[in-house]
């Protein structure tokens, strides 16, 4: 595939931040983007300011298997098929194992890592078709474990390895699959943890540099759009996050948990009694009603 010139791409997570970036720099490079999310006001917002000869949106649930193929069917009857997915939808918790709300915990793996199977399970016969891409948005999360959000790296180590056994399964049918890896962004997943804790920014600072900066949306919408072009196997977001995965075994060692295990004592309490003082695990935004306290 060179380039995504008249290329169709389906993209979950559209409504906002990387997902709604990806979109905008996909649709200057001519590409059609079927955009899917369950805000549906922000979603109708972009397809609108991209043209309906651009972009069509679909307020589809990542959770719900036929709700996406109900997306998938509109964005073929469309466009004529679909040649990317873009795997992005997700949320994150707050709070230690055990003071993580289950449901939201419950929740977070329905979306991250469920949804992953059914995005990819509605689009795949049509990526078959064109010998198409798909990307599977995961995390630097993935190989860097951090306490109070074990939900989070739980759902992106999982979908990383579901992107190694899809790529297995396709390949012969000309089908490529990648994984994205990104440290922190500033998206609103990210804002709000900011927002929400305290502990959450003592977290980011207790790091080394450089895994203590947040990158701007820009620079992991420019390096998805180069992935999607190239079809890369594996995205890292900066470029450093391909050296912490090449050293994971090292960083996930008693060495490698020394300085955060400094740091847990102090943090982890903190971030509990602020989980608990919220009455939720999760963003407001992200929030349902059985998450609330």
């Amino acid at each position: 595939m060179a380039g995504v010139e008249n290329k169709v791409v389906l993209i979950t997570g559209a409504a906002r931040g990387i997902g709604a970036g990806t979109a905008e720099a996909l649709a200057a490079r001519g590409a059609k983007l079927v955009l899917t999310d369950v805000d549906e006001a922000p979603l109708h917002e972009l397809a609108g300011r991209l043209g309906p000869d651009t972009a069509l949106a679909q307020v589809a649930d990542v959770t719900d298997l036929d709700s996406m193929e109900r997306a998938a069917a509109a964005g073929i009857e469309a466009f004529g098929g679909i040649d990317v997915t873009v795997a992005n939808a997700g949320i994150a918790t707050y709070g230690s194992v055990l003071q993580v709300d289950p449901a939201a915990f419950h929740r977070l793996i329905d979306i991250n890592v469920n949804g992953v199977f059914h995005t990819v399970r509605a689009t795949l016969p049509a990526l078959i078709e064109r010998k198409g891409y798909a990307l599977v948005v995961s995390s630097l999360a993935a190989f860097a474990a951090a306490p109070g959000l074990a939900a989070y790296n739980a759902s992106k180590a999982g979908v990383e390895h579901f992107a190694n056994a899809l790529r297995l399964e396709v390949a012969h049918q000309g089908v490529a699959v990648g994984s994205a890896h990104m440290s922190w962004i500033d998206t609103p997943l990210v804002q709000d943890a900011k927002a929400d804790l305290k502990a959450f920014n003592e977290l980011l600072a207790s790091l080394p540099y450089p895994l203590s900066k947040t990158t701007s949306v820009q620079e992991c919408v420019d390096a998805f759009v180069t992935g999607i072009e190239k079809r890369k196997r594996r995205i890292y977001v900066p470029g450093w996050v391909g050296a912490i995965a090449k050293s994971r075994a090292v960083l996930n060692s008693p060495a490698g948990d020394r300085a955060t295990l400094k740091e847990v004592p102090r943090i982890l309490p903190l971030m509990d009694e602020e989980v608990r003082r919220l009455g939720r695990s999760t963003s407001a935004r992200n929030a349902v009603p059985d998450e609330e306290g």
